[in-house]
């Protein structure tokens, strides 16, 4: 099985010269002296550690092509001809009441002060990537609108143009963390939340402090690490005077902008862009729990955790942890993942692919359970990106798992309905646009139930929020009609026994029965009788 073919990825913008190439190097089999181009050694030869990047830069997402031997392709849903899980109590199911429009796809997180989503996904951590900041009305309008949590990710004070520090280089002022707060704010109507993620700078900022006086938010998330990298969050820049800038607030930031090498190579033109970096978090228990201990002390009600796909050493960390310090979600970001500038051979062999985390995470929640101990509720992230992956998910987790956090799944709506935007005023509509008309109601069919929504207020509405509405809208109908054809009615119904390993090595894995052997004692008895 040839999982990946490195040396070569449109991602860094790099391909083989030949149709034949070594499976292990990525080589051509036939390296000639002359070549023109374009392999990741050949790119490699003259702009060096650039070519670690996906690129071009702001630009893009970025996720990892690694063919796994094992996925949630290799699951697939029951679906049953009799019975109905799920209905409000005391209604009779019948073909009347049991119908696919009134399946509630609502789900909640939290230990004790509940947060409640119209859909059982949310926004993965929309942080410091440019592509987060130019995009962000859209993101944040698109999923206040549409009922989930968005995730405002790391390091977005630390790199604010605007940032004021005190004294005692703590934030005093960040606008640009002010407007990502408010925008969600305003659009929200009372389900899912915006939630600011910290990592050790910060921390060392004082965001927790600053989200907390300011903006009275009720949650906080920590992080150890995600699915697309265990190094800490990087984004470029291009300018030297803010790489020194950012290396001055206390970033790791190469090459070194202060080294005299470096000024001339930049002056020269060779160099021309500088990477921020983030440190590496060190966890410990006792630092774990003062730190949310501390944070509860700030006045947030809630404190979430993100991590991602380290070992199983940390994985059991994460959630005996989270069950003794009373953490209100879990999310478990499985390989491959990134949406904005990890390193794109660490997105590829890097960590613990999802489908083997979330079976690794069951296993040891349901080892708390039998200790008697509360499983945290829990969020699987690591490249879904529609209602069948999702539903696969929430069946193999449950009960334990409450929802999945998704990445570029919805970004890509919010890019497709703001450049729609641009296209209409610009009279330049792509065909695969156009054939559904020229203004924005013909375009979009979600559009006159927003407008009836919002009224005046519409035409301030970001059309990438129109865009993220409409997918979660499609994303709500194909939820509600697989769960109504397993006979679920409820997200909190959706159990293990609703879904069936296609191959062995899965079933192995995730403890689903195997599709010959799900349901097969009931079955035969039927036959027995």
């Amino acid at each position: 099985m040839n999982l990946r073919q490195p040396n070569a990825n449109e991602a860094t913008q790099t391909f083989n010269r030949s149709k034949s190439v070594s499976p292990m190097s990525g080589i051509c089999t036939r390296c000639i002296d002359g070549c023109r181009g374009n392999c990741e050694i050949f790119k490699s030869s003259f702009r060096g550690r650039e070519v670690i990047y996906p690129g071009p830069f702001g630009n893009i997402t970025a996720g990892a092509d690694k063919n796994y031997p094992v996925d949630y392709s290799h699951l697939n849903i029951q679906g049953y001809a009799v019975g109905a899980w799920g209905l409000p109590e005391g209604e009779e199911p019948n073909p009347d009441t049991a119908i696919f429009p009134r399946v509630n796809t609502e789900t909640e997180y939290g230990w004790d002060k509940k947060v409640s989503m119209k859909l059982p996904i949310f926004t993965g951590a929309l942080g410091s990537t440019e592509i987060a900041r130019k995009n962000w009305e859209h993101f944040a309008a698109g999923a206040a609108i549409s009922g989930i949590t968005l995730v405002c990710g790391e390091n977005v004070c630390g790199i604010d143009p605007g940032l004021v520090l005190d004294s005692s280089k703590k934030i005093k002022m960040s606008p640009e963390m002010d407007r990502r707060i408010t925008t969600y704010k305003k659009y929200n109507e009372g389900y899912g939340e915006i939630l600011v993620q910290m990592n050790v700078e910060d921390t060392r900022l004082g965001v927790a402090e600053y989200v907390s006086s300011k903006h009275n938010l009720d949650t906080i998330e920590l992080k150890w690490g995600q699915g697309a990298k265990c190094i800490g969050g990087e984004i470029k820049v291009n300018s030297i005077e803010r790489a020194v800038e950012l290396k001055k607030r206390g970033y790791i930031v190469t090459p070194d902008p202060e080294d005299t090498a470096i000024k001339a190579a930049y002056k020269a033109g060779a160099i021309k862009e500088f990477e921020r970096h983030s440190r590496l978090g060190f966890v410990t228990k006792d630092g774990f729990f003062e730190e949310v201990d501390r944070l509860r002390d700030l006045g947030f009600k809630r404190v979430t955790l993100k991590t991602g796909a380290y070992s199983m050493v940390e994985l059991a960390m994460a959630l005996k942890y989270c069950s003794e310090a009373k953490i209100d979600l879990l999310t478990i970001d499985g390989a491959p993942g990134g949406t904005g500038m990890s390193p794109w051979p660490m997105m590829e062999e890097w960590g613990i692919p999802t489908f083997y985390l979330q079976s690794l995470a069951y296993e040891f929640a349901e080892t708390l359970n039998r200790k008697g101990m509360r499983v945290p509720d829990l969020a699987m992230a690591g490249g879904f990106s529609s209602e069948d992956g999702v539903y696969k998910a929430l069946a193999m987790g449950a009960p334990h798992f409450k929802a999945v956090c998704m990445g570029r799944a919805l970004m890509i709506p919010g890019f497709v309905g703001k450049n729609i935007g641009k296209w209409i005023a610009e009279n330049d509509l792509p065909k695969t646009v156009s054939e559904y008309g020229s203004k924005p109601e013909e375009i979009f069919v979600c559009y006159e139930e927003l407008a009836h929504r919002f009224g005046d207020d519409m035409k301030n509405l970001p059309m990438g929020a129109i865009g993220i509405y409409s997918y979660a809208q499609k994303f709500r109908t194909g939820l509600q009609q697989l769960m109504a054809g397993s006979r679920r009615f409820r997200v909190s119904a959706i159990s293990r026994n609703d879904v069936m390993a296609l191959t062995e090595d899965a079933s192995k894995l995730s403890g689903i029965p195997y599709v010959m052997n799900a349901y097969r004692e009931t079955a035969e008895a039927i036959l027995d009788e």
